[in-house]
Order: structure tokens, then C-alpha cells, then sequence
């Protein structure tokens, strides 16, 4: 289904071609990066070439500028010299792509390189085998991507200029080709259609260093099919919004047209990947009102929130969380969304949260109407952090999460005394089973309220309160008799 499909000579059938194919049918590559026999080719259909959309306004000399930078140069280790040389000596292509590129434009060292090549996956096999550089993940070939493992140090992927074909919203049916202009219409925004040469040549077919000098955040060509080829699109807009607006309210009108009329798309995207995307949104810039702007576009319904989420409380939470040192949980800033434990574990069944976040939403969900009622003093929260429910770091978000600055700045400072009694001690002394990790809670509380002096000796006395306690009342059924 998501294969490579052979269409080079399938492609001259078709009467209705756009521009940006029609122009460079030679660039198209007839290889399969299938392992076994190739698959058959299927007819290209009208409705497949139009799924490719209108080709957006282009340069006429993409290869425009050159970048000489320390950004730049400090791209050229060992490893990159040696990627380089032997791409090089099979006469293969190979340029910067990607976000690398818009870092470097920008003065960013890039944390990661990703490289663009006219080789095929099997070409690169081929090549990477008789030089006897191991290949690694083989699991990206079939999108035609070959991630070699250079002098023993460091992995690069490197892929194949493609042009995507079929697309479902999630996958696609690629082509190779040797056409960057191709390669390039298919990415999904324009500041991230960019190539860079290794003499520093920056190639721009659609205006994405002017974009990035504006500060715009737009879509290659169409926004409605860059978006219908990968709903995930939608969320990485608002994230690379975040890192490269000028301001919080510059969004292109007809953008957040095409986003709130493929919000529905969203559902079809696995929780995982929705939940990386949220996370970095929230906690970049403008997180506050991008979030809301997202409630704007429909999005919240498709992402495990509410229809109706608590705004204000979201935007009271936001502001409260400026004051304390950053950085933030994710999970603390959409706790704020949420009215209740149910809507927190609807959230945890859609992202699939991890344990540690999912027991934060549903702490502070629990306990954040307890406060400056049960919970008043240093003491209280002290006491809280002992129960087996609850973790240190969670009594200290929820202080965060309710503005307690002061209190917050004892907790942090409070070191937690050693608790002199363990269960092993109690089962000696007549406890057995559930009522050990109740006895101990019990005495853990007792032994909080004497300012952490009572010794174990001293807590041992306080033993028969504890199993008076625990002593069901007179005349009820035990569990064998309730069984029965």
C-alpha cells in the first residue's frame, strides 16, 4: 500500500499533467525500494496528479545566496567530511534539508543534519556495502531513507528526493526522483522547503527565506492538500509558528481556514504523535495563545479535550506559571483545560500520557479544590507528600498550579526526614496484609504532627491505637461470610 510505485512511463499517458511533473518527467526514478520482486505498476489516474495541487509561486533561480557563517562551518566534522566524500566519489547528490537549514539561516547551531540525495535507497545500499559502512533502522527504506553509521561515531539519515503520489492523511505512495524542486513542493511549509549546498548555495524554490526573514509561517502552495497529506501538519504549524512568529497574532487568515476545515483529520493521527506536538506547543512561545487558538479551529474534540474546556482557568494557570521558574511540565498546563478526574483520564486514553503524567493530571484534578481548605500550612503539605497516592513532585505542581510562591519556596527547601518504621517492623508487632501500608500511613501522619521527632520506639507505643483502629466494627460480616 505504501510502497514505491514504477510510473515514469505511466506518467506520459496521463493528458492532465501539472506544471511542476510535466516540466521534469526525466527526474522521475523507475527503481522500487521494495526488498523482494517489484510490484506491478498501477495507472496513474487524473485524480491521483490533482491530489498534487497547484505548484505554488516559485523563484526563478532558486540557487539565489550563499551563507558563510559560523553555523554553517561548524557543521563540518569528521563524520559529515566523510558522508560527503564518498556521496561525492559515486557522483551522487547531497544537500543540507530541512529544519537544519532554517537554523542555520536564522544563526541557530542545528541540534540535528538531515541530508537529501538523487541516490536511491538502493544505490546508497550498494554504495554504503562496498565501503563497509554498517547501515542501521532499516525500518525508514521503504520512504527511502538509509541511515549510515560514519567512521563507528555518528548516524545520519540520509533520504531520497521523493514526490508524494497517494496520500491517506497519515502515509503516502512515493515516487524517487532527481528533482529538488519536486522534493521540495511536497514538504509542508515554505521555511522548511529549503536545501543547502555544501559551499553554502541555499536553495529556495518557494520564497522560504523571505518567509523566515518575515517571520511568516505558511504552507507550500495549497495549505488544504499540504494538510489532507498529513493531518499532523496541522499541529506542526502552530509549533514551528511558535518558534518563528515575530508575534502571537500574525496567523495567515486563510491558513487557519484550511486547518479549522481539516480539524476532523486530527482523529485519524495516533495519540503519541499528537501528544509530541503538544507538548512542544505549550511550552514554546505564544504556547497560551496558540493553544487557544487551536480551541478556535475545532481542534480540542480530536485531541483527548474537552469541547468545553475551562479557559479561564487555562489562562489563569498560564499567567500564575510566569511567576515560577521554568521550565514547566507540559502536562501541568493542560491539567488547567481540564474540570474534572474523568476528563483527565479521557485525556490519558487519547495521548496515551505516561504514568508519571497521567497521575499529575489526576492529582492536581483531585486536590487542587482542597486548597486553602484542608490544605492551609507548610505542615499540611508535608503531610500530604507522605501518603502513598501522592509524590513530593506532585504536591510541589500543585502549589505552582494554585500561585502558593511562598509555600512552594519552603517545600522545595524542606528536606524529608527518614521515616524510622517500615512494614517488615510492623508485621512483627500483629499487622499483616492491606492493613500494613494503612498502619504505616497512619503512624507516618502521627509522626508528622510531633514535627518528625518521634522515634520508633515512641511510634511503636502509639501501635495499639493503630490496631484499634483498624479493628472492624462489632458485628460485621467478614469477607468470608459477605462472599457466601
Amino acid at each position: 500500500m505504501h510502497g514505491i510505485r514504477d510510473i515514469a512511463k505511466l506518467i506520459k499517458r496521463v493528458r492532465i499533467i501539472p506544471v511542476a511533473i510535466a516540466s521534469h518527467q526525466r527526474g522521475l526514478n523507475t527503481r522500487s525500494s521494495r526488498m523482494g520482486p517489484s510490484t506491478p505498476p498501477k495507472e496513474l489516474s487524473a485524480e491521483m496528479v490533482s491530489q498534487l495541487g497547484k505548484p505554488p509561486r516559485m523563484r526563478a533561480d532558486p540557487a539565489f545566496r550563499k551563507v558563510d557563517t559560523p553555523e554553517f562551518h561548524g557543521i563540518f566534522t569528521p563524520e559529515v567530511d566523510s558522508l560527503l566524500s564518498l556521496f561525492k566519489k559515486y557522483d551522487y547528490e547531497i544537500r543540507i534539508a530541512g529544519g537544519a537549514v532554517r537554523d542555520i539561516i536564522m544563526g541557530i547551531k542545528p541540534k540535528d543534519i538531515d541530508f537529501a540525495t538523487t541516490a536511491t535507497p538502493d544505490q546508497m545500499k550498494d554504495m554504503f556495502t562496498k565501503e563497509n559502512v554498517r547501515m542501521i533502522n532499516s525500518k525508514g527504506e521503504k520512504h527511502g531513507t538509509i541511515t549510515p553509521r560514519i567512521n563507528g561515531k555518528e548516524n545520519f539519515e540520509v533520504t531520497t528526493l521523493r514526490i508524494d503520489v497517494r496520500t491517506n492523511g497519515r502515509h503516502a505512495d512515493v515516487v524517487f526522483t532527481t528533482d529538488w524542486q519536486l522534493d521540495a513542493n511536497r514538504r509542508d511549509l515554505t521555511i522548511n522547503s529549503m536545501f543547502l549546498g555544501f559551499d553554502g548555495t541555499v536553495y529556495d524554490y518557494f520564497y522560504g527565506y523571505d518567509d523566515l526573514q518575515q517571520r511568516r509561517v505558511v504552507f507550500v502552495g495549497d495549505a488544504d492538500i499540504r494538510i489532507n497529506e498529513d493531518y499532523l501538519r496541522i499541529l506542526r504549524y502552530f509549533r514551528f509558528y511558535g518558534r518563528i512568529a515575530k508575534d502571537a497574532e500574525s496567523h495567515d487568515p486563510s491558513t487557519l481556514a484550511a486547518i479549522k476545515k481539516n480539524a476532523e483529520g486530527l482523529a485519524r493521527i495516533s495519540g503519541e504523535r499528537i501528544w509530541s506536538e503538544l507538548q512542544k506547543i505549550i511550552v514554546g512561545n505564544y504556547g497560551t495563545e496558540l493553544v487557544l487558538e487551536m480551541h478556535r479551529c475545532n481542534l480540542f474534540q480530536h485531541c483527548g479535550l474537552p469541547v468545553k474546556p475551562n479557559l479561564n482557568e487555562f489562562q489563569i494557570l498560564c499567567e500564575t506559571l510566569e511567576i515560577f521558574e521554568k521550565p514547566h511540565y507540559p502536562i501541568l498546563y493542560m491539567t488547567g483545560l481540564l474540570h474534572s478526574v474523568e476528563e483527565a483520564m479521557m485525556l490519558h486514553e487519547r495521548l496515551k500520557l505516561s504514568a508519571f503524567e497521567r497521575d499529575l493530571a489526576l492529582f492536581i484534578t483531585q486536590q487542587r479544590t482542597r486548597v486553602d481548605s484542608e490544605y492551609t500550612t507548610l505542615r499540611d503539605y508535608q503531610k500530604l507528600c507522605l501518603q502513598p497516592y501522592a509524590k513530593r513532585d506532585y504536591v510541589e505542581q500543585l502549589l505552582k498550579y494554585t500561585r502558593k510562591v511562598e509555600l512552594y519556596n519552603q517545600l522545595k527547601a524542606w528536606s524529608t526526614p527518614s521515616f524510622p518504621l517500615n512494614g517488615n517492623i510492623l508485621k512483627d508487632h500483629g499487622l499483616s496484609g492491606k492493613n500494613i501500608g494503612t498502619g504505616l500511613s497512619l503512624l507516618r501522619l502521627m509522626w508528622a504532627d510531633s514535627d518528625f521527632q518521634l522515634t520508633s520506639g515512641q511510634l511503636l507505643e502509639k501501635l495499639p491505637q493503630i490496631l484499634e483502629k483498624l479493628q472492624p466494627p462489632t458485628g460485621a460480616p467478614s469477607k468470608k461470610k459477605r462472599t457466601q
